[in-house]
């Protein structure tokens, strides 16, 4: 916790708003380390108090941030991506010891943010309105104009990394935030926000909330001051969000869970199928919303596949995430534990076969091992159900209309892949898999150059790319008369 007192001041945890670390008034909110299920800090609920005042800081904050030029804001983005930059190391591992993910995986995804700030940078001035040759004697053209003040939502799993996956487009555009991250990983998202204004962000135009999602969250999805509401979550709080937003008629952005479809067919490459299949479902003990946690394999190579995963499950190291043979670490909390165990438990109990894992480690920490499970269909719950953890489900199909078939049999519509030797199948089938990414020959590459978003239960709208940055803004028609004889119209 040492860089939380460093950069912030203060050894004590809370909201960052207005510039300052705020301490809430609400229950008690408890920090584990989920490699050794050993406290490593606590604050009391922010609530609803300090969402007030962070949604009246933003508007001050946003008020500065939009008086600058475009040219300038540019040049303050690309500043928070140096400062994490500079801070890389340390970033990273509070975001490893707090998620406990591998070390060498938290330096990745930070440096990612260093990215998504650097991308965005370039944007800042490139949002052109258009003129439009309309049929009078008027200029019409077109403004991009902010939403205001966004209300931002993200996950226990990769906080820091989807805290700038959603702040940087955001002020990009011209808005100010407040961020609510998982109440279970707080810390790094406002050591982020904090990082901006010493990169030179107006105070106030990035507050991060330490809170309780029925009070904090519920309390920033309907204030009066938010205009426009992003969450990164699962399908059933993602509902109650959007229900919520949609009584008061505010544009959602919804990035929610995914049962992903692997599909290997017959004359792919084994040998990366299957380290592909590996890294799809146990990278991040599993915790990702894009993994591949439908495995599915062509009849003829079926055993071939599934056995070849089970043992190279066997071999995977898991351990403490700054040890630096470990290649998964523990799962992030208890609760995530609970229902890793109970659904893989209750596939078991309906005759699944578990080829590989599937009993929780006897040691300290919250570790579940990589798991395969076989011998069910794709109607199975285990199948159907996403069990955020490292858990694949292994199915067979006959041909590529059965896989296409399968992979499209879910509520969900997140991510997917095909891997084949085939060019014309890889585009044909990739076409037809009803998600918002598909990957060819590989798995989880992700960029904040191009869109991410799903369908169906996986959400609406996207983040990342062109198309996450229009996501915070609105186009606006502006009419100029240029003829003082004209008509004046009546009518619609």
């Amino acid at each position: 916790m040492k860089l939380w007192q460093d950069i912030l001041g203060t050894e004590e945890v809370g909201s960052y708003v207005g510039g300052e670390v705020l301490l809430g008034q609400g229950d008690e909110v408890e920090l584990v380390d989920p490699t050794t299920e050993v406290r490593l800090a606590a604050y009391p609920d922010g609530g609803s108090q300090a969402v007030r005042e962070a949604v009246a800081a933003a508007e001050e904050g946003g008020r500065a941030w939009r008086a600058m030029t475009a040219s300038q804001r540019g040049r303050i983005l690309w500043g928070i991506g140096q400062a994490v930059r500079d801070r890389l190391d340390e970033l990273a591992s509070l975001e490893s010891r707090t998620v406990g993910k591998p070390l060498r995986d938290a330096v990745a995804e930070t440096t990612k943010v260093a990215e998504m700030f650097e991308y965005y940078a370039g944007w800042a001035d490139k949002q052109h309105g258009e003129v439009i040759p309309v049929p009078t004697s008027h200029l019409a053209y077109t403004l991009r104009e902010p939403y205001g003040v966004v209300a931002q939502m993200t996950p226990w799993n990769a906080p820091i990394f989807t805290a700038g996956w959603q702040i940087a487009p955001a002020l990009a555009a011209g808005n100010s935030v407040v961020l609510k991250p998982s109440e279970l990983t707080p810390m790094t998202s406002a050591l982020l926000a904090k990082l901006g204004e010493e990169a030179g962000l107006p105070v106030g135009a990035v507050n991060v909330i330490a809170g309780l999602g029925p009070t904090a969250g519920q309390e920033l999805v309907t204030h009066d001051g938010v205009e426009k509401v992003v969450f990164v979550g699962s399908p059933a709080t993602g509902r109650r969000i959007a229900a919520a937003a949609g009584e008061q008629l505010k544009p959602c952005v919804l990035e929610l869970g995914g049962k992903s479809a692997n599909i290997v067919f017959d004359d792919a490459d084994l040998a990366r199928a299957v380290g592909g299949a590996a890294a799809a479902i146990f990278s991040g003990a599993g915790q990702s919303c894009v993994a591949g946690s439908r495995l599915l394999v062509q009849r003829g190579v079926y055993a071939e596949v599934v056995g070849r995963l089970a043992e190279l499950a066997g071999r995977i190291r898991q351990g403490a995430p700054w040890e630096e043979e470990t290649q998964v670490g523990p799962v992030q909390n208890a609760r995530q534990l609970d229902q890793i165990i109970s659904m893989v438990d209750g596939a078991r109990e309906r005759s699944a076969e578990v080829v590989a894992g599937g009993d929780r480690l006897d040691r300290a920490g919250y570790f579940y091992p990589p798991t395969v499970v076989a011998g069910v269909g794709n109607d199975a719950d285990i199948a159907q159900q996403e069990v955020f953890g490292p858990v694949v489900v292994a199915i067979p199909f006959e041909d590529e209309s059965e896989a296409i078939a399968l992979a499209n049999d879910t509520s969900f519509g997140l991510a997917g892949a095909v891997w084949t030797s085939s060019v014309d199948r890889a585009h044909r089938v990739a076409r037809q898999i009803r998600a918002g990414t598909v990957w060819v020959n590989s798995y989880k590459t992700i960029n904040v150059m191009a869109p991410f978003g799903g369908f169906g239960d996986s959400g609406f709208g996207r983040s990342s790319g062109l198309d996450g940055l229009l996501e915070y803004s609105q186009a606006k028609a502006v009419w100029v008369e240029t003829d003082p004889e004209a008509p004046l119209a009546f009518g619609y």
